[in-house]
């Protein structure tokens, strides 16, 4: 039986004259964008090009929703009501979904970034006022994120469906989470590891975590950071060691 996943990459990260990553190469290599909202990164002009260029190049757009800390890049951890929480979540995803409709698009998954990301896997508050977000606007919307997470859990309580991913420039812990930034391994550059890596975590279901132990990882997305050094070259390799494993590329919306 043949293997069919995603590959997604975080996309427009820059903010007003500023830059992040080169969103363009990254659209001819990924089927599906998770596209900055404006509270993290980006601006409306952003969005706007953003998701223009992902129609003409038919890649599935996501709402990359994370907490209102553009000095931050949203990879701070904050304290906020969940009620707050669903607001800021729900008015990122209409926006972005707005402006995707103006070029001839939608949103068509939702996947938190960073810090809300990483809060969501452990905390069944914050995890469930995003998930109340995405249920309020539009209950059809998969929401993307780390297999075993409470997102994903409290996704399906709620009726939704719960996408999960890996992520291939990311080390993991023993338990299956993501290794912190900054801590050895969390961060994978080398571009023929990085491919092997989602190879087999693709074929197998396992990787190898930061401790030497063996983690199950069964994904239907993979991510590969824009803001990763290498993150073209990485995500190019990826995409052809995939390919020659004889596994299909498509978005999972």
């Amino acid at each position: 039986m043949s293997i069919t996943v995603d590959l997604n990459s975080d996309l427009g990260e820059g903010f007003g004259i500023w830059q992040l990553g080169d969103d363009l190469a990254l659209l001819e290599i990924v089927t599906s964008a998770n596209v900055a909202c404006g509270f993290h990164a980006g601006d409306p002009t952003i969005m706007r090009r953003t998701c223009a260029e992902a129609v003409a190049r038919n890649v599935a757009i996501g709402a990359q929703v994370g907490y209102r800390d553009l000095a931050g890049f949203g990879r701070r951890a904050i304290e906020i009501e969940p009620d707050r929480l669903a607001d800021d979540v729900l008015y990122q995803l209409a926006a972005l979904d707005g402006i995707a409709r103006s070029e001839g698009g939608r949103v068509r998954y939702v996947k938190p970034h960073g810090a809300l990301y990483n809060r969501t896997v452990t905390d069944p508050v914050q995890a469930a006022a995003v998930v109340s977000a995405v249920a309020a606007y539009d209950p059809g919307l998969p929401v993307l994120g780390l297999p075993g997470s409470r997102l994903l859990q409290k996704a399906e309580d709620a009726g939704l469906r719960a996408v999960p991913e890996a992520f291939a420039d990311r080390g993991y812990q023993g338990d299956g989470t993501l290794a912190r930034r900054g801590s050895p391994g969390a961060l994978l550059t080398d571009p023929a590891v990085v491919a092997a890596r989602c190879v087999g975590m693709v074929t197998t279901g396992q990787v190898t975590a930061v401790d030497g132990s063996t983690v199950t990882v069964r994904a239907r997305s993979i991510c590969v950071h824009g803001d990763t050094p290498g993150a073209v070259d990485l995500a190019r390799r990826v995409r052809g060691a995939l390919q020659d494993a004889g596994v299909r590329l498509a978005a999972f919306t």
